[in-house]
Order: C-alpha cells, then structure tokens, then sequence
C-alpha cells in the first residue's frame, strides 16, 4: 500500500513520528510512505489553501518534505507535485497533539488535510490525541493512538464502502485521554457539540505599549451528547467519525423551499 501523510503540527511534531509508525505498519514491507508536512505549526487553520500567494517546499529525505503552507497545501502538493505520476491508496493526517472533536473539527488543519483529500477523489483518515490528567504526564501521551492507530484505521479501511460520490466519505478520529491499556474499544459516533464554551479573544499588551490579542479555546472535558465524540473519548473510547464535506442542511432545504414560496 502506498501511503501519504501530513499533520497541522509540523513536520518536527512527536505526533507525526507517531503516524509515521502506524503507517508504516499499514503499508507493510512492499508499500511506501510519503512525507509532505507543513515547515511549521497550522494548527486552527482549518481547510485553508495558500490561493494567493506561493509556497516553498524542501526535500528533507528519501519521500519526505517540507512546505511553508497549510496541511491542504501539503495534499495538494503530494498528489500534484511530489508524488509524480504515482497515486496513494490513503492519506492519514496527524497523530494531532489535542482533539479535533466536537467543534473543534471545524477549526482543525487536521481534519482540513482529509478534506482536501476526499476532494481530490481520495480516502482519508484524521487522527487526534486526546490529552487530559490521565495522560498528559505519560513518558508518551500519544500511547493510546500509537498503540491503537494501526487497528483502528484497518478496522475503518475494512468497513469502507469506497465508491465516488460527489462529496466522498473521510474519517475523523479521536483516541481518548487515557493510556493505551485503559482504552475500552471503538464507537462510531457522530460530532459533537460543547455547550457553553466556544473560543474567544482576550487582549494583552506588550511592555512596549502595543496592543495584542490572544485566541483562547475553551474548557475541552464538558460532555456533548450521548452517541457523539466528545463524550465517547471521555468515557475511554476511540471515536470514529464518518463526515462529508458537504455542508447543505439537507432538513431545512423543504422547509425553507415552503417558506420562501
């Protein structure tokens, strides 16, 4: 199997070494992995592409990259420029360093990567590593995606329906915040919501008198809804989310069509 990996960390972050490893356990002795990471942190960028301006790219090993863009510029640059005339079998994006579940997925670069990539007509998977007090001091707080990874994205792969619909499935997934032997199994579960919490800005000012802002996220262990990804990776269980980049409230389109007459 021929495998393409990015993340929103960087192409230095712990967590890509980790998706690094489960890839290469994936695509066997006979496949490939290929590299193609941003030069530095994007995380909370979302989908963004660098449309209006270029972006450099570095070779930093056999089929390993670097470019100065988002985790979608990394796709794009990986199926139309580094890979040549080869094609992946999967794209996997992360291990990311905190969850992209709940609202969080909207914001995410993470998941932004396995957006462009089901675009482009590919199969893509999200990973995300929930931090909390049961693992944020572990020797490795990536142990339950590192120990888990491999399983989870065959599992997912197997159950893959493939086809070439207009909008094609990806995958978000989130391991919980727990070591990997406290892990209870997977639920595929849908997307969340945090009530009463939501990013926001808080000023600052620098000794020199400027006036700055700082984005603040919010408290990250309140519940969603029972059956959602939040409160799965709270309860010790890797969440699996099918997701389509469509974006149509397909039960208001009647509705509003009724209304509007």
């Amino acid at each position: 199997m021929r495998i393409l990996i990015t993340n929103d960390d960087g192409i230095d972050a712990p967590g890509l070494a980790v998706l690094d490893a489960i890839a290469t356990d994936i695509a066997d002795k006979d496949g490939e992995v290929w590299t193609v990471a941003p030069a530095f942190e994007q995380s909370g960028v979302g989908h963004c592409i660098s449309y209006t301006h270029p972006v450099k790219m570095a070779q930093l090993g056999p089929r390993r990259f670097a470019l100065e863009g988002s985790p979608a510029d990394c796709v794009l640059a990986g199926l139309h420029d580094v890979m040549g005339d080869l094609r992946p079998d999967l794209i996997l994006s992360g291990v990311n360093r905190g969850n992209n579940a709940g609202e969080n997925t909207l914001y995410s670069g993470t998941v932004g990567a396995t957006i462009e990539a089901a675009l482009q007509g590919y199969t893509a998977i999200a990973l995300s590593q929930y931090y909390g007090p049961e693992n944020r001091d572990l020797e490795n707080t990536f142990d339950a995606a590192a120990q888990h990874g491999a399983s989870t994205v065959r599992a997912i792969l197997s159950a893959h329906p493939g086809g070439n619909t207009d909008y094609r499935l990806f995958y978000n997934v989130n391991f919980p915040p727990v070591p990997a032997v406290a892990v209870r199994g997977m639920r595929v579960v849908g997307q969340g919501f945090r009530r009463d919490t939501c990013f926001s800005a808080e000023p600052a000012h620098s000794p020199s008198g400027k006036r700055f802002l700082w984005i603040k996220g919010g408290p990250q262990h309140i519940k969603t809804a029972p059956d959602t990804d939040v409160a799965a990776n709270l309860d010790g269980y890797i969440s699996v989310t099918p997701m389509r980049a469509d974006l149509t409230a397909h039960d208001q389109l009647v509705p509003l069509a009724k209304a509007l007459e």
